[in-house]
């Protein structure tokens, strides 16, 4: 079966990060003068020379999530099964050599997590564990789905890559959509960040998606992990990535979330700072360049931010997030993957999305849309 890894091979990381940074200020004015967007508009958009042009870019995006999306945020919470972990990574406080107190929830511990999230209104669940095959596996994830499916509209797991076979178990047992993150493209210094276990095999990683569409799921989520490398040069990569996907499994939905590297046990500093704007900015370049893409901002950003980025291109978020198994109320005392910088429970943001005009959603798509809106109140500050 030919994969990604045969449209990835075709491309250079020094090539592609010379394009962007050598983009001109024509260069960026030709872009957004088109209504549609290829790749090679996907790179210019992300070029330090088009964040001039963020106002502009900010404005037409707001339009084209009113007109696709309209003014609805879909509400999802992660529900951390188990920090139990086989690989090191040198960003995760999961990493198999950070001397931690391990926990997988048990069955009883499941129901009550999904309890707290039910009672703060949830009906979308992301199912998220380390990688360990020997204790959580497929097995334990169908135990799992099992347990919850009555719960909740919408299942969707982030957790180890897994066979073609074993994604189709998850589509059968009634699972929405996979998440899986490359962490970076550049194939080069992978093996630095990943340096034992299954993940460090890169193309395993790179070929996981070909896997989960292959078996059908319904959405397929990607993204980088912001602040190992050069954000610009790994969204490009990210962007054809998700390009390939679309013309393949055409039937398939995607959808993009942007992890900035936060504070966790014993990981790294980053190596590449992404500030507001940069994120911003790449937000903005991928509605313009995707009207149908889903675009995710989780709980790893800071309230302000997160305020203003709602009327621009976002469709979903998370809430009162808990990044620890048995987080919410069976050990909030575990630790965390990573920190959180938006600690405001479920019912904040919903009063901070109606606020803003928009209808905060709680499972799929099947709200009526409100079309009627102004204009955005963005770009003040994101400094």
């Amino acid at each position: 079966m030919n994969t990604f890894k045969s449209i990835f091979e075709q491309y250079n990381w020094d090539e592609i990060q010379s394009r962007i940074y050598k983009t001109t200020s024509k260069d960026v004015e030709r872009t957004l003068a088109k209504t549609k967007y290829n790749l090679d508009d996907f790179l210019i958009l992300i070029s330090p020379i088009a964040q001039n042009y963020l106002e502009q870019m900010a404005q037409k995006c707001h339009e084209i999530t009113k007109k696709r999306f309209g003014k609805t945020i879909q509400m999802y919470a992660p529900l951390y099964l188990s920090n139990e972990c086989q690989n090191i990574c040198t960003y995760c406080g999961f990493s198999l050599d950070n001397k931690i107190k391990r926990k997988t929830l048990s069955d009883a511990e499941i129901k009550l997590e999904v309890e707290a999230l039910k009672n703060a209104g949830f009906d979308h669940v992301l199912l998220v564990t380390g990688e360990a095959n020997y204790t959580v596996n497929i097995n334990y994830f169908l135990n799992a789905i099992n347990l919850i499916k009555e719960d909740f509209s919408i299942i969707s797991v982030e957790v180890q890559p897994l066979s073609t076979e074993d994604y189709e178990r998850l589509h059968e047992a009634g699972v929405y959509s996979v998440l899986v993150y490359q962490e970076t493209y550049h194939q080069e210094v992978y093996k630095k960040y990943h340096t034992k276990g299954k993940k460090s095999n890169f193309e395993y990683r790179l070929e996981t998606p070909d896997r989960i569409g292959t078996a059908g799921i319904h959405k397929i989520g990607l993204g980088v992990l912001l602040g190992l490398e050069d954000w610009r040069t790994d969204s490009f990569f990210n962007a054809l990535h998700l390009d390939y996907l679309q013309k393949k499994y055409w039937q398939t939905k995607y959808s993009v979330s942007f992890p900035r590297l936060r504070p966790a046990e014993g990981i790294i500093e980053p190596n590449f700072i992404m500030d507001d704007k940069d994120l911003t900015q790449l937000i903005c370049a991928y509605r313009l360049w995707n009207e149908d893409l889903e675009i995710s901002i989780s709980t790893r950003e800071n309230e302000k931010f997160r305020n203003n980025i709602i009327p621009i291109g976002v469709t979903s978020m998370s809430a009162g997030s808990k990044t620890n198994p048995g987080g919410y109320v069976v050990d909030p005392q575990s630790l965390e993957q990573f920190e959180i910088s938006d600690e405001r429970s479920a019912e904040e943001i919903s009063k901070i999305i109606k606020n803003a005009g928009y209808e905060p959603v709680w499972k799929d798509w099947d709200k009526s849309f409100s079309h009627k809106v102004g204009k955005p109140k963005v770009i003040k500050s994101f400094t």
